[in-house]
């Protein structure tokens, strides 16, 4: 009797199916750009790591050397495009900073800066549009060279470039150009060298005889001092402020940032 019981309750019993699994509700940022903006010498690796929240995934598809040209003759534009149009994330905002290495004098890499440069940029926000992502144009990290105490502004005219572009197509912008020269002029000089890859005076790091390097599995990095490039300080210092700045020219990315 007990077991018949048992068995009519169990055929009365509802039964219940499996609520169906909630989409995963993930954002993606793709950075695109230069050296100033790449894992080893730029802002790029720290913004990724430091200052996104786990709901994000970042990556960072900058080059060093490239230019608003060179980039998309290389390919390197193409699997930007395929990370923008990767399925199962909510929003994609897909970071864009050249004007380095489109100044005049570098072979394969300079662009004209009446004509080409904005025409390229305006081509990139086009196409991250139309792979239904978000572009956000980014004002070139200043360079840290002082002239009678002054810093040399020389990629001003590449910023007013992209500004000009920003508000043709009504995209957001990051005006690190701005921000970064003003912060560089107050901190002064001496205080801007400590942002270099290797700090001014420094031993150079990554010394080896060609015994260790030949005998180790491993790439040697190895630092130098220039006025462009960044440290882990420098890095640290400047995707703060990028994340900062973002935060205010796209508003619905500031939940998903750190500053």
């Amino acid at each position: 009797m007990l077991l018949l019981a048992a068995a009519l309750a169990a055929q009365a019993a509802p039964t219940t199916t499996p609520s169906p699994a909630q989409p995963i509700r993930a954002s993606k940022i793709v950075l695109v750009g230069d050296s100033t903006t790449a894992v080893a010498g730029g802002w790029g690796g720290a913004f990724c790591a430091d200052h996104v929240t786990s709901f994000v995934a970042c990556v960072n598809l900058a080059r060093g050397g490239r230019s608003s040209g060179s980039y998309r003759a290389e390919g390197s534009w193409d699997l930007a495009l395929a990370e923008m149009k990767t399925p199962g994330f909510t929003k994609t905002w897909v970071l864009i900073q050249f004007g380095h290495n489109d100044q005049p004098g570098k072979p394969g890499r300079s662009t004209d800066l009446a004509t080409e440069f904005p025409a390229n940029l305006r081509r990139y926000v086009e196409e991250t549009r139309a792979a239904g992502a978000i572009p956000v144009l980014v004002t070139p990290l200043t360079r840290r060279t002082f002239k009678n105490g002054q810093l040399d502004r020389d990629l001003d005219p590449w910023a007013d470039a992209v500004r000009r572009v920003a508000a043709e197509l009504k995209v957001p912008l990051v005006d690190l150009n701005a921000k970064s020269a003003a912060a560089v002029q107050a901190m002064g000089e001496a205080e801007a060298d400590t942002l270099a890859q290797l700090p001014k005076g420094a031993a150079p790091a990554g010394d080896t005889t060609a015994t260790e390097v030949n005998d180790s599995p491993f790439a040697r990095r190895k630092l130098s001092f220039d006025r462009t490039h960044l440290g882990r300080k420098g890095a640290d210092y400047f995707s703060a402020m990028v994340a900062h700045e973002l935060a205010i020219a796209a508003p619905d990315t500031a939940r998903l940032l750190y500053e």
